[in-house]
């Protein structure tokens, strides 16, 4: 899973780290010799001092020629190898200072290797421009360049990540009015309907009642879809024939589970193309007419960038409050799931992770982040 995002970024740090080891090479060889040459000078100076400042010798009684053709004095010497020495020590710095000259290229890579990955064109300048802001001129111990590369990136994708406002979908049903009403938006082919089913049985199997509205009235076969999802799990269906308003039949639905107590009702759509004028006219009139406490996006992991234009077309004609991404466990790449959070402001609350009615997996930021950087 990621395996192609994982590569590019492990290549990304290897990279950096390659190029701060050159750069050390470089500084240690440009300063080695300015040391050789400057304690060159030095020995060449100490050997032509005045003869004013060689009266200062203790052995009075010695010839001047001695005195003179004796080279350097001892003093001198120990000055020659401290400069020396300190220059030297100077050069073998615990830290790593890298420069926007040094990032330059490898962040160009970086974001073309993030775009080949389905990450938007958006997402990616904004993951270059908050990682160089956490790499650049900052004294960086070289021991652990490695990890502070990794962490760095951690907490640039983990931003990335984060919404405007959280949604713990349990929390709100518990806390607000029953029945919470959930309204599930998507174009066809996505997963949408069996993913319905799959909320079903997440919220069953946290104590919740359901009942499901079959809201997508465009299509017969969507309706006897959610039907047989509705019978395996033991779930009542309210349902109209086809054709019929979609608005009403998600009332209908609600006043069921109003009469009855029911916790939560789960509504599907249909999911004609998001360019469809009349499609979102349609789910505009739902939205109106039923108040959704929720409106959740269901976006195939799959089609990356599709993805995040379905996202982002449904986020501004009816605008929706959280995304649940299917298919997530056959994904190599990984970029939706940063896309669609970043561009939308939306969270990802739930992913796709299989094809029985348990794989709806609560999705964790840190858990995604770390199965792209291991």
């Amino acid at each position: 899973m990621f395996n192609s995002l994982r590569e590019q970024i492990k290549k990304f740090i290897g990279r950096t780290e390659e190029i701060a080891t050159e750069k050390e090479i470089k500084e240690i060889r440009i300063l080695s010799e300015n040391v050789t040459r400057k304690t060159e000078d030095t020995a060449l100076h100490a050997s032509d001092k005045t003869t004013g400042q060689m009266q200062t010798v203790k052995r009075p009684t010695e010839p001047v020629w001695l005195t003179q053709d004796a080279g350097p004095s001892k003093q001198d010497e120990k000055e020659v190898k401290l400069t020396a020495m300190t220059q030297i020590k100077g050069i073998f710095k615990k830290t790593v200072r890298l420069t926007e000259k040094d990032l330059d290229g490898i962040l160009t890579d970086l974001q073309m290797d993030l775009i080949q990955n389905d990450v938007a064109l958006e997402t990616s300048e904004a993951i270059l421009e908050e990682l160089k802001e956490r790499l650049l001129d900052k004294d960086i111990d070289k021991d652990s360049l490695d990890l502070y590369i990794r962490v760095s990136i951690k907490k640039t994708l983990f931003d990335i990540l984060t919404p405007d406002k959280e949604v713990d979908l349990l929390e709100m049903i518990s806390e607000g009015e029953k029945p919470f009403k959930i309204i599930f938006f998507g174009v066809n082919g996505t997963g949408k309907t069996t993913t319905i089913a799959k909320m079903a049985r997440y919220l069953m199997d946290n104590d919740l009642s359901v009942v499901i509205a079959a809201g997508d009235t465009f299509r017969a076969g969507a309706i006897e879809q959610i039907e047989k999802h509705a019978n395996n799990l033991g779930v009542k269906v309210i349902k109209h024939q086809k054709t019929a308003d979609a608005a009403a039949v998600i009332y209908d639905a609600i006043e069921h589970a109003k009469a009855r107590s029911v916790d939560a009702v789960l509504a599907d759509t249909a999911g004609r193309m998001q360019t469809n004028a009349n499609l979102m006219d349609e789910m505009k009139k739902i939205v109106r007419v039923n108040k959704p406490d929720l409106k959740i996006f269901i976006g195939d992991s799959l089609t990356g960038n599709d993805a995040l234009e379905q996202a982002e077309t449904f986020n501004n004609e009816i605008g929706i409050d959280a995304v649940i991404l299917t298919k997530m466990d056959a994904d190599a790449k990984g970029g939706s799931a940063l896309s669609i959070s970043h561009i939308t402001k939306r969270p990802v609350i739930y992913v796709g992770m299989g094809q029985t009615y348990k794989d709806l997996k609560k999705f964790d930021r840190e858990w995604f982040i770390n199965q792209i950087i291991d």
